[in-house]
């Protein structure tokens, strides 16, 4: 399971000021709790700083890994935002994201194959957003193959069918769910991801119906999220549901966790 954390977002007013202040204490300790936790990579999106991201994602990117060797999931619809991130980055980066909306596709595609990095494939095009799973992997199918076509290697492709809160549309979480299921048994090799939050938004007791929400998209196929990794529950219920899908070789993983104290809720 790919676990992004989610918490370094400028959206939240403490990472907005921490930018605003280039405080990198405030962010340093956001990337190391996210990666003690479990996470593969740390999301770095300075995306209200409209006409500054270039300047600050870098600087994000630099700041976290003076600190994890966690690599970044560099979050921004701005190629020259993410151009200017990878730059500086170590390792293998995630780029989010990629869709078949023409102008953001035109843009973007240079970047992944002018790299190596993973990247978010969002089930977006210029029609706007898919109702139903089939709508979903018809953007994912085209998506998908455009890439492969252009060099991007399937698994470097991360799906992500986009999750829609069920506070508007009681079937919302199935039809992500059956798209998950269409995507990855008909798109060899490639990976499914999602803001799992979104699904609750909206409703009391989020964080129940986000813990149960990714168990059953697990089981339909999901092998990443992008999630708050602190949140103790929410990650036991994924190493339970890797463990329980066979997905967890002899259960090391689980054991491993148990014994670090990560399953002591």
């Amino acid at each position: 399971m790919f676990i992004v954390g989610e918490l370094i977002n400028a959206s939240r007013k403490a990472v907005r000021q921490a930018i605003e202040e280039q405080d990198a204490g405030t962010i340093q300790d956001l990337a190391k709790s996210q990666a003690e936790a479990g996470a593969d990579f740390i999301d770095v999106n300075a995306g209200v700083f409209v006409g500054r991201e270039a300047e600050y994602l870098p600087w994000l990117v630099k700041t976290v890994q003076e600190v994890v060797g966690t690599p970044c999931c560099i979050d921004s619809p701005d190629p020259d935002a993410i151009a200017a991130a990878l730059a500086v980055h170590k390792g293998r980066a995630m780029v989010n994201s990629i869709s078949l909306e023409l102008d953001r596709y035109d843009r973007m595609l240079p970047i992944l194959t002018g790299s190596d990095c993973r990247v978010v494939a969002l089930c977006m095009g210029d029609r706007g957003m898919p109702e139903t799973a089939g709508d979903r992997f018809a953007i994912a199918r085209d998506l998908v193959g455009q890439l492969m076509e252009q060099g991007v290697e399937a698994d470097r492709i991360h799906v992500d069918p986009l999750v829609q809160p069920v506070s508007t549309g009681s079937r919302y979480g199935w039809e992500m769910i059956h798209s998950v299921s269409m995507i990855m048994e008909n798109l060899p090799g490639v990976h499914t991801i999602c803001g799992l939050s979104n699904v609750s938004y909206g409703l009391p007791e989020r964080k129940l119906l986000n813990q149960e929400f990714v168990v059953l998209a697990m089981a339909w196929g999901l092998d990443g999220a992008i999630v708050n990794p602190t949140d103790a529950r929410l990650m036991a219920n994924i190493r339970a549901a890797e463990a329980l899908l066979g997905r967890d070789e002899d259960c090391m993983e689980w054991l491993k966790a148990y014994r670090a104290g990560k399953l002591a809720l």
